[in-house]
């Protein structure tokens, strides 16, 4: 059955969840966006124009809309800081709500939206589409196999000269609240563990075009005694790492390496002497279920699957939620230089 959705924010992030419901063969035909809303009308306009949605309105009052329109998806693309109001709003006239990230621009607001989604019934995701790419998948899948051992250790760097303009170079701690939340949940979801504590250090370099907090060096304490450390630069020029990052993955027997782009490599010990342990190469298995590589796609079909099955989707933010608590963690620690605990929450 078609749902009827509305869209809210319609800056330059919505084209991407228009293409894919547009282009997508797992969406087409599962959604009719019946509504536009934003601040400025005029580009609510423009987004149903160049996307030929001769059907939808538009206004920039959202109330006023979801009581027009009556929809039962709302698709959240504003700033974070509306996230909350533009969330509780959805939820309130009984909409599903799949929300970009963070999910809130606080861990109290999080809270409050878990709690809403739950009193009210409905189904509120985050779009965590980087858990959504062929390499994650591919990572995650290899852990589970048992093929390096037991996982010990997960590194990931990210360093890249972004110049975005707008707001993102205005916002305190833009690294971690805007971008680093990709790979801290991908390092979640890759290990199948939870994470404990926080070590961050971080700074805004000679140079940076941002205002605060372009660079984060985090350690992260995962359950089963599994350590995870993030090093980040949004103003590292010269030597762009993959936006997906460049990983290490060790475990008891081997590692795997992938630079977040084509690049595979994964050794495991072969023999018991030497000084250097002998080793031999080991494949990393295509995933196995390829519907679920196509980014931004496969969180939306996710999120559709999950309402029409009436279950938790992946992304939930009952689950994201816990990392967004890596994110504010680290946040809290870089501001006090301490080691931060993490409070977990059990996905409902």
């Amino acid at each position: 059955m078609t749902k009827r959705a509305v869209l809210v924010g319609c800056g330059a992030m919505a084209k991407g969840w228009l293409k894919a419901l547009a282009e997508a063969p797992a969406l087409i035909g599962r959604v009719d966006v019946v509504g536009l809303v934003d601040m400025n009308i005029g580009a609510a306009d423009a987004l149903r124009d160049a996307f030929g949605l001769t059907g939808a309105r538009s206004g920039g009052d959202l109330d006023a809309m979801l009581a027009l329109t009556k929809p039962d998806l709302l698709f959240d693309v504003v700033v974070p800081s509306a996230r909350r109001d533009v969330v509780l709003t959805g939820l309130r006239h009984g909409c599903h709500v799949l929300t970009e990230k963070p999910m809130a621009a606080s861990l109290a607001e999080a809270e409050e939206i878990v709690a809403a989604a739950k009193a009210a019934g409905r189904v509120h995701a985050v779009v965590q589409n980087r858990r959504f790419i062929d390499g994650v998948r591919r990572i995650r899948q290899m852990i589970a196999s048992g093929a390096l051992g037991e996982l010990t250790a997960l590194h990931a760097d990210f360093f890249i000269g972004a110049h975005f303009g707008g707001f993102r170079e205005q916002m305190d701690n833009v690294l971690l609240l805007d971008m680093a939340i990709h790979t801290l949940d991908a390092a979640r979801f890759m290990a199948g563990a939870q994470p404990v504590a926080v070590y961050c250090h971080q700074t805004n370099p000679r140079g940076s075009w941002y205002r605060h907090g372009a660079v984060a060096n985090a350690i992260f304490e995962f359950s089963n005694d599994i350590v995870f450390t993030y090093r980040g630069s949004w103003a590292a020029e010269g030597a762009n790492t993959s936006w997906e990052s460049a990983w290490r993955i060790i475990g008891t027997k081997g590692t795997l390496v992938w630079d977040g782009a084509d690049r595979w490599e994964a050794h495991r010990v072969a023999g018991d002497d030497g000084f250097f342990r002998p080793l031999e190469a080991i494949d990393v298995p295509a995933v196995s279920q390829e519907s679920q590589t196509h980014g931004h796609a496969s969180v939306l079909a996710e999120f559709l699957d999950a309402i029409a099955e009436g279950r938790v989707p992946e992304t939930a933010g009952s689950d994201n939620i816990n990392s967004l608590a890596m994110v504010f963690g680290a946040i809290e620690s870089a501001r006090t230089r301490q080691r931060v605990q993490i409070k977990i929450q059990e996905t409902s």
